[in-house]
């Protein structure tokens, strides 16, 4: 193109003026720092260059051609009718919120976003998790990716965790070294085939991320000692109120008619004695054909047989079961009107408190057991209800009704006429003039689910039907279809009260027959010839829908069609639409009236009947960004995202109305200002029953004006609504204050986002009606969270196109960003009684996991602005300063020692050898018989044991076999290949004496070769091995096929097998010239998946034995079990050395035996009342997990555990303090001391640096505060405080030991309580790494490194690779001086760089473990910058998805971080090694090749 031409000629650039040359840089410098798109840079670039090259110009308006040709997204609904009409399915017919306007709105903006259009990575999810229904499983949709291959290299295949594999890196041996190797292999997913399907996936998220966020960040100040969370601030443009204050606005006067009763009892009594022969109440059948109609006579005489028989029949005389006053449920199913209305003014005439419910369904009913908590709060014990509801209630084995959730105990009443008692001639109910005593109470659900009573007095109750009766202008006679529930809200106030007040007939149309029959309610106005008829937008849709069966209907007798849910925005569309159609058939215009109603304040506002021929009401059409900041603007320009809303009529007659502010006090809003719509007047409810606070804030406000001085003395009642009031004094709703959801300090409607969700083309992907938008307060704001009901038919990819769809049309429309968009199966959303979602327990399953989505969408990346900066390294303080600052600070330099050697007297014996082959020589003459090793089978039988003299001989014999056979000379190396056991310590010992180096391996797993073979191939080319020593077992198994397929087995060394001897000795042991010469390899696969060897001398091995004799007390009549593997560290060390150094005899039990049998190592120390044991965390963990519910079996076996002095766990990682405290907590129980468990501290250059021994100070422990953590900085914290970390000490320093705190850039040295690199300095530091091309700067700084400043002794220190802090603590240690506790923080290769911050994975990894039951396990990794979390799952794959959201709300609160890519696998998937450590970087490998076949991953946005 033509501006590369201009770039590559640096001439032509140079002639442009400066400026634009300032402003190019600028623009290389965003696209460098990621702030722009390559697309973006490009725009910029050739809209900067356009005037000063003419051909650019071209280039560029062409490809604006092209980008405009791409395919327009059709519009959504212009094959929908026509689709609905053929089939009607299920939930599908909720029409509410469509509006063509809105629909052309998100297809133009859909059509914008198309034109930069992102590839989002489609989450992976393996086939066989979510079938839905048959169609899925047996036709999978035609371009879904191939199964992700899965190679052998998984665990997976066996269903258990295969016992203890440490996995090889991939590929070649990761250098011997901890940091050079790191960052290029970070940088290039190295080993990972390009075409990989993740990896794909990965860089298409990376490239969607890539885009700019916004809103832009602010610039942060940065305030190194806190993350500062960022505020979002409001924005300077923003749109402000700018209208004076308002007014509050009167209704009409109430008139005052005659003849209006003095209460509504008194008119049932009027009309039921004088009209005994008018209808009162239709109901219908099934079929929706008129079945009973209740007469005002049967009405009245029915009433006064219930009313006198609950205060008189229910109990006996002296103790009636009720009296006035008392409040009775009601529980009557939604298609049973004559029932309800019976029992309704059947209590209202025995003066007793109706509280009408919904019908109980199941035992745990959406919102029931809040249900239960209202019933209970006020005190009923009785429920009303019919013979046929009761008998369809779910019943316990014998007979009775279950007890319902959280429900009180309940007498259930029938009120059938057959069971009521006829009162006697002279039994009249007392009906007194209607005061402000209770008549009934209406339930009410509120925003968080919980159930909430309305108290209605009697006067309320008659003023609103007076109030009604003056609005809608009813006269007697009337016909009135109501479609609504008629337990409450309009159905009751319209059907039930005013209908009785003006002598007028309803027909009642349940919501099951308008399933069936979507038509019926307006056959039943054109059979009745009604003049009102009440219903929803759902209804005029359904209606719309069937219309084309029924031609022959006419709706011109309607004078009134009440909207109730007018309030609803959307519902001017469903208006608009129903007349378009129905006008046809003699629907007038004016015949429409939206009214807006509440619980609370019942009926806020109506539409008033117009007059034939005048022009009908205006709209408003506002602008939705300025909605979202509370403010009333015209839209104008922008069509895209204007709200068109129409008025729900005038205040009501007698009432009076203001709007004040939705927050804080109730101020008064401007007239250009959103705000909640409050009512005074003598017609709404009188308080929530039982919550006297809650009653107070919203039954009795008195307005204030700006000044903060109360508006009059009129209390008002909050509606719940919002909206304002318009020109004429029409009344306005644009939403409720329950659908609010206030982000980033706007404000947004859920009905609003819903609307636009169903805008996006969703027909064949999800149900209309069935969509949940609530909020979830996520990281110090709140995050809008979608939830929708799929299709079966629906594939994966309609609905994840839906999906990324739906989320750009809010974007755009709402400029707010979507969190989290799940898709769940049809039908398995929590319903309310009429067939709506309920929100709140949806909300509810959400949080806790258990919503079970088979699809998920979450864009943290997009919503979170409010992050805190990215740390910015600040240029150090050279270590001088540090250490002079802390003399000045008093600080002590944060060293540690263990007990000086050269103070303690030992054994001369020992002393005077110097190799560990001549001190077996020595105690095979001084003690031949003394048993060393004993070595116990998964029974806990002995299989094998050792004396000294046994040892001695065995180990000549190999000596003479390596001679002969192996034709080996002295310092040749052999690697030794044995199952844990006596044979290995021979072998060892068999080197020593014929001179060669040994190296103990593990062997390779006979079911999984693949996987572990090629370590020990690895080991054994590293090593330049001359000979390999095993078992038979082991030598054919080298050879095999099996083995063939992993590795070359051509080219192994000499193998030879030591299962059969000959009788030899050789003529003369050898004897090494110096102490300084190799001893053996220890090999380590390290947790970052590096393979590392270290050198052991003589003197080195010399010194740990006796470093750990000393520690421990160990002498020859002391006894200790062992259950470790033996093959690098300290494990090796306890296994193979310490008895032949000390004398004490080892009782070994593999770790691999237990999974035979769990009880082992504990029966072991029981048996031989072992006082020191040592173990490893995955042997801890395995008894914690294994045997936490079968400690009374321990008890009845008599296993005792009070003998044990010491129970070590031998680690190279942070004390894992928990499962420490778990075992100890479940075992206290047969006498394990609390003090007994501690652990041990080394690492490659040292293998063992701490033990806890058996004398000193317990071990201590501190609370630090994460946050400083990260900053590589040690904060302490009091226990309980929010994110404070347990950190325990790793056991007390060894004799001879001593460490210093360093800064691991400066290599200075720090102060006491600072976090720093761990240096080591003792005898038994390893001489160097083992590696096939020496590099003598990484030995140098790994093992003899200076400290840069303060040491004037220039000590040589070895780097241990682990960060940590020395603290004093007030502690006595065994040289009398204050101890000084040292206290390991995570291993430096670990932890992932992100923010600038440093984490460590375990800390990540125990904020997710928790966050769900179903999580087995969990790691960590990163890769570019992306945080991955894999988690395991051991619940039912449903729950796979419900990990996401959980997973990255956890990782957000907690460390401020979003999380990439969230992997789901099988149990048993993440590799971890014998110790008990997880190999994060090997599965990182391996989910970047695509070897672990997830059961779900999700890309988040």
């Amino acid at each position: 193109m033509a501006e590369r031409g201009l770039e590559s000629s640096p001439a032509s650039v140079a002639a442009l003026p400066p400026e634009v040359r300032a402003q190019l840089a600028e623009l290389e410098l965003e696209l460098s720092e990621g702030d722009i798109t390559q697309k973006g840079y490009e725009k910029k670039r050739s809209k900067l260059l356009s005037p000063y090259s003419p051909q650019t110009q071209e280039t560029d308006s062409t490809g604006q051609k092209d980008r405009n040709q791409t395919p327009a997204p059709t519009p959504a609904q212009t094959s929908a009718p026509s689709k609905y009409h053929r089939s009607r399915s299920g939930g599908a017919r909720d029409e509410r919120y469509r509006s063509d306007i809105h629909t052309e709105a998100v297809q133009a903006a859909l059509a914008k976003h198309k034109e930069q259009k992102m590839a989002l990575p489609m989450p992976t999810k393996r086939r066989s998790t979510f079938v839905q229904s048959p169609a899925d499983a047996c036709t999978p949709p035609e371009n879904v990716s191939a199964p992700p291959d899965v190679t052998a290299t998984t665990s997976s295949s066996s269903s258990l965790r295969p016992a203890n594999i440490d996995l090889p890196p991939s590929g070649i041996v990761k250098g011997m070294h901890k940091g050079s190797n790191r960052s290029s292999l970070m940088d290039t997913a190295d080993g990972v085939p390009v075409s990989s399907r993740v990896s794909t996936k990965i860089q298409q998220l990376l490239s969607t991320l890539k885009r700019p966020k916004r809103p832009p960040l602010k610039e942060f100040f940065v305030d190194d000692s806190e993350e500062i969370v960022e505020v979002p601030q409001p924005d300077p443009n923003q749109p402000r109120p700018e209208g004076r204050q308002m007014m509050p606005v009167k209704g009409e006067p109430l008139g005052v008619i005659c003849n209006w009763p003095p209460a509504l009892e008194s008119a049932l009594q009027r009309w039921g004695s004088t009209q005994a022969k008018c209808p009162c109440l239709t109901g219908l059948d099934m079929s929706g054909k008129p079945v009973y109609t209740l007469t005002y006579g049967k009405l009245w005489s029915r009433s006064l047989k219930l009313a006198y028989t609950l205060l008189n029949k229910l109990g006996t005389k002296n103790e009636p079961v009720l009296k006035p006053g008392d409040r009775v449920a009601l529980v009557y199913p939604n298609n049973d009107p004559v029932m309800f209305m019976v029992a309704f003014y059947g209590c209202l005439l025995a003066e007793v408190i109706p509280v009408p419910i919904e019908v109980p369904l199941t035992r745990k009913d959406a919102g029931g057991q809040q249900i239960g908590f209202l019933l209970g709060s006020c005190g009923i014990t009785l429920a009303l209800t019919s013979e046929i509801c009761l008998k369809g209630l779910p019943k316990t084995q014998n007979g009775e009704i279950v007890q319902f959730k959280g429900w009180p105990r309940l007498k259930w009443v029938v009120t059938d006429s057959k069971y009521l008692s006829k009162p006697p001639k002279d039994w009249q109910p007392h009906i007194s003039p209607a005061g402000t005593e209770p008549a009934y109470i209406e339930y009410k659900t509120s925003k968080e689910g919980s159930v909430m009573g309305v108290t209605v007095s009697r006067l309320a109750m008659l003023s609103h039907c007076q109030a009604l009766s003056q609005a809608c202008n009813y006269s007697e006679g009337e016909a009135v279809v109501n479609v609504l529930d008629f337990k409450k809200d309009a159905g009751l106030w319209h059907g039930m009260f005013a209908n009785v007040m003006n002598k007028m007939h309803t027909i009642s149309v349940p919501y099951s027959v308008m399933k069936t029959c979507p038509l019926s309610w307006v056959q039943r106005v054109h059979a009745h010839k009604a003049k009102v008829a009440l219903v929803k937008c759902r209804d005029l849709h359904w209606a719309m829908m069937a219309h084309r069966d029924q031609r022959d209907v006419s709706l011109s007798s309607l004078r009134m069609l009440i909207v109730t849910d007018g309030a609803n925005p959307w519902s001017v569309s469903s208006c608009d639409a129903f007349l378009s159609l129905f006008q046809s058939h003699g629907l007038k215009p004016e015949a429409i009236c939206p009214c807006a109603t509440s619980a609370e304040a019942m009926t806020v506002a109506i539409r008033r009947p117009g007059v034939p021929g005048a022009p009908l009401p205006g709209r408003a059409i506002l602008s939705m960004n300025g909605l979202s900041y509370g403010v009333i603007r015209v839209n104008t320009e922008d069509k895209n995202s204007a709200l068109t809303v129409q008025d729900v009529g005038h205040v009501m007659p007698g009432g009076m109305m203001c709007i004040v502010k939705p927050d804080g006090p109730p101020q008064l809003c401007k007239t250009d200002e959103i705000g909640e719509i409050c009512v005074s007047s003598r017609t709404g409810g009188m308080t929530y029953f039982g919550l006297a606070g809650v009653t107070k804030n919203t039954f009795e406000v008195i307005p204030v004006a700006s000044s903060g001085s109360p508006v009059g003395d009129v209390p008002f009642i909050r509606s719940g609504l919002l909206g304002f009031v318009g020109p004429g004094s029409l009344v306005f709703v644009v939403g409720k204050m329950d659908g609010l959801l206030m982000v980033s300090g706007r404000r947004h409607n859920a009905d609003d986002i819903v609307a636009t969700g169903l805008a996006v083309e969703s027909i064949k992907t999800v149900y209309r009606g069935r969509i949940a938008v609530f909020s979830v307060s996520v990281f110090y704001d709140e995050r809008i969270v979608v939830v929708a009901e799929q299709r079966p038919d629906a594939s994966e990819e309609d609905s994840f196109q839906w999906m990324s769809r739906v989320l750009q049309a809010i974007d755009s429309i709402h400029q707010v960003g979507v969190y989290c968009l799940a898709l769940v199966p049809a039908n398995t959303l929590p319903k309310t009684p009429l067939g709506g979602i309920h929100i709140s327990q949806t909300k509810q399953l959400f949080l806790e996991g258990s919503l079970h989505p088979c699809n998920i969408l979450m864009c943290p990346h997009t919503c979170v602005t409010n992050l805190p900066k990215p740390r910015q390294k600040q240029p150090g303080v050279g270590p001088a300063s540090v250490m002079v600052g802390n003399l000045v600070a008093g600080k002590r330099i944060a060293q540690a020692a263990g007990r000086d050697l050269g103070q303690i007297e030992e054994n001369d014996l020992v002393r005077k050898h110097q190799f560990l082959a001549e001190i077996l020589q020595w105690r095979a003459q001084a003690t031949p018989d003394h048993v060393l090793f004993m070595l116990l089978n998964a029974k806990g039988t002995t299989v094998c044991t050792a004396s000294c003299l046994q040892l001695h001989k065995r180990a000549e014999r190999i000596a003479s076999v390596l001679g002969d056979k192996g034709h080996l000379n002295a310092g040749d190396n052999v690697v030794l290949l044995y199952p844990p056991g006596i044979e290995l310590i021979a072998a060892f010992y068999g080197c020593l004496y014929a001179g060669c180096v040994p190296e103990t391996v593990r062997p390779p797993h006979a079911q999984n070769l693949t996987a572990t073979l090629p370590t020990v191939r690895m080991i054994v080319d590293v090593s330049k091995a001359a000979c390999i020593l095993t078992t038979q077992t082991l030598m054919r198994l080298l050879k095999s096929r099996e083995a063939a397929a992993a590795v070359d087995v051509k080219t192994w060394p000499t193998i030879i097998d030591t299962d059969d001897l000959p009788r030899k000795r050789l003529p003369q042991l050898y004897k090494p010239p110096t102490p300084e010469m190799l001893a053996y390899l220890d090999f380590s696969v390290s947790t970052t998946g590096m393979l590392t060897g270290v050198k052991m001398s003589h003197s080195a091995v010399n010194a740990l034995c006796r470093a750990i004799k000393l520690q421990c007390e160990l002498y020859s009549s002391r006894q200790i079990a062992i259950c470790l593997d033996p093959y690098c560290g300290l494990g090796f060390a306890l296994w193979c050395l310490c008895s032949v150094y000390s004398g004490h005899q080892s009782v070994l039990i593999p770790p691999l035996e237990l999974e035979n049998n769990l009880f082992l190592w504990l029966a072991t120390v029981n048996q031989y009342k072992i006082r020191d044991t040592f173990c490893s965390y995955s042997v801890m963990e395995l008894c914690t997990k294994g045997l936490g519910n079968q400690v009374e079996v321990l008890k009845t076996r008599g296993i005792n555990l009070s003998c044990i002095r010491t129970c070590v766990v031998v680690a190279e990682e942070r004390p894992r303090i928990t499962l420490q405290q778990s075992f100890s907590k479940l075992f206290k129980d047969i006498g394990l001391s609390p003090r007994a468990v501690s652990t041990t501290f080394g690492s490659r250059v040292n293998v063992a640096i701490c033990l806890q021994g058996t004398s000193g100070p317990e071990p201590t422990t501190v609370y630090v505060d994460l946050k400083s953590l990260r900053h590589d900085r040690v904060r302490l914290v009091e226990r309980g405080a929010p994110q404070s970390l347990l950190l325990s000490e790793s056991g007390k320093i060894l004799p001879g030991v001593k460490v210093v705190i360093v800064n691991p850039e400066t290599k200075g040295p720090v102060g006491d309580s600072h976090l720093g690199e761990i240096w080591v300095n003792s005898p038994h530091t390893a001489s160097g790494y083992y590696t096939i091309y020496d590099s003598e700067t990484l030995q140098a700084d790994h093992f003899n490194t200076r400290l840069s400043f303060g040491d004037a002794a220039q000590t040589l220190w070895a780097r241990t690779g682990y960060l940590g802090f020395v603290r004093r603590t007030e502690l006595t240690a065994a040289t009398g001086e204050r101890h000084d506790a040292l206290y390991v923080v995570g291993a430096l290769d670990e932890t992932l760089e992100l923010r600038g911050l440093r984490y460590h994975p375990i800390d990540i990894e125990t904020s997710v473990s928790r966050v769900h039951r179903s999580i087995a396990e969990c790691a960590v990794f990163t890769w570019t910058n992306l945080l991955v979390v894999v988690v395991e799952l051991c619940g039912s794959e449903q729950e796979a998805l419900d990990l996401v959201p959980l997973v990255t709300n956890v990782v957000l609160e907690e460390h401020y971080l979003i999380v990439g890519v969230v992997v789901v696998v099988d149990p048993g998937v993440i590799p971890i090694k014998s110790r008990g450590e997880k190999q994060r970087m090997h599965l990182r490998d391996s989910f970047l090749a695509d070897q672990l076949d997830p059961i779900y991953v999700a890309y988040n946005m």
